[in-house]
């Protein structure tokens, strides 16, 4: 497919501040789809944005068709360090007809990219572009984890037509179904219906509450590092540090969490795949929402950078201690990793060869999974895996 055709060009002549003309800008060092010089050509690169101004899905007709101009021209401005990945800039995507044509032509831009082994970030655009970008995954039959750090679940009813605030339940309800596992970081209850609750329990999905993740913020790198695709709703943010929202809120993670969230993203080994979402510029006069959203695509760029590639498989034990816990309540052993490398932690899983929707032996965990096995107690998404694997 010829990808130049579902983009805009960006026009550089915007960017005309000193600051983006300093040799360590970012836009020195970006193959930028621009009205000046055309779209990249044989991409190689590690990482491109897409910037989708599509909110159709949230009410939302055409107001921020370009909004993600208002980002780039902060995170352009960040300095490029050495070890920061290779990164281009497809510029903006031309929304088709209806919001169906733009989810679908969505969807064919991710498989393409996934095809050349290249990470797409959007920067959108309402939060219902995570179910496009499911779609790219789907036309390749490829099953996928999706982590979302999000106030709320989006599952709406299955009455209810797709938009914002029901994508993850129309991703569900797809068959064939390409979803493993979705972890929900950050909800907050007061935005959370009780059948909600109920409803992600059924489906064995993890959810773990703001003041969870608050407590011990490194409790969500394992949970970021078993997805293949992460979806950011700004509005997870509390509105002091982006008010700038489609949803803002009084509560939520701060801004430098945000940024060590997305920081775990890029660093995830696994992941393929991440989008920025519910960003309205329309209420971003002081650019503070822009310079924060920038800086999170900058610190998770900085994590691509650092991937440890340390993902244990079958033959490489050896780069691993392993610890046996016997668990009463399951009658056997449950059996840890620990990396050398990076200290990271694995729980192995049983029988994962025989199961079609995993790709490996391995699940991420962290060290107070091991403690809570040693106290005789399942951890809690181990105990998950198992039964969607059953």
């Amino acid at each position: 497919m010829n990808l130049e055709d579902f983009f805009k060009p960006v026009d550089l002549s915007v960017f005309n501040d000193g600051k983006y003309h300093h040799a360590d800008s970012l836009l020195q060092h970006v193959q930028l789809n621009s009205v000046q010089h055309g779209f990249p050509g044989d991409v190689d690169v590690d990482v491109v944005l897409l910037g989708i101004g599509e909110y159709r899905g949230a009410g939302v007709e055409s107001f921020t068709k370009n909004a993600a101009d208002k980002i780039r021209h902060e995170f352009y401005a960040l300095k490029k360090h050495s070890h920061l990945c290779r990164l281009a800039d497809l510029g903006n995507f031309i929304p088709g007809h209806t919001i169906e044509d733009s989810y679908h032509a969505i969807g064919a831009v991710i498989t393409d990219l996934l095809q050349r082994n290249i990470i797409p970030f959007i920067i959108g655009g309402s939060q219902d572009l995570t179910y496009a970008h499911y779609l790219g995954y789907e036309n390749l039959e490829q099953v996928i984890n999706i982590t979302g750090i999000d106030p709320a679940f989006d599952l709406g009813a299955p009455e209810e037509p797709l938009n914002h605030k029901t994508y993850l339940g129309k991703i569900v309800l797809r068959s064939p179904n390409y979803l493993f596992n979705y972890t929900n970081i950050g909800y907050q209850t007061f935005y959370v219906g009780q059948e909600q609750v109920e409803l992600m329990e059924k489906l064995f999905f993890d959810a773990f509450r703001l003041g969870k993740m608050r407590e011990d913020l490194k409790e969500a790198e394992p949970m970021i590092r078993n997805a293949d695709v992460l979806s950011f709703d700004l509005s997870s943010v509390r509105q002091s540090d982006a008010p700038a929202c489609l949803n803002p809120s009084p509560n939520g993670f701060y801004g430098e969490e945000a940024c060590q969230l997305m920081y775990y993203a890029g660093m995830n080994d696994r992941l393929t795949g991440a989008g920025l979402y519910n960003y309205d510029h329309r209420k971003d006069d002081s650019g503070q929402t822009a310079g924060l959203a920038a800086q999170m695509i900058w610190y998770f760029m900085e994590g691509f950078a650092n991937r440890k590639m340390d993902f244990p498989v079958k033959s490489q034990e050896q780069y691993f201690t392993i610890y046996r816990v016997p668990v009463s309540s399951y009658n056997q052993e449950i059996i840890f990793l620990k990396s050398h490398k990076t200290e990271r932690w694995w729980i192995e899983l049983p029988s994962a060869e025989a199961n079609r929707m995993l790709k490996n032996h391995f699940l991420p965990c962290s060290q107070k999974d091991y403690e809570q096995a040693c106290n005789n107690e399942i951890p809690d998404r181990w105990w998950h895996a198992l039964q969607k694997m059953s």
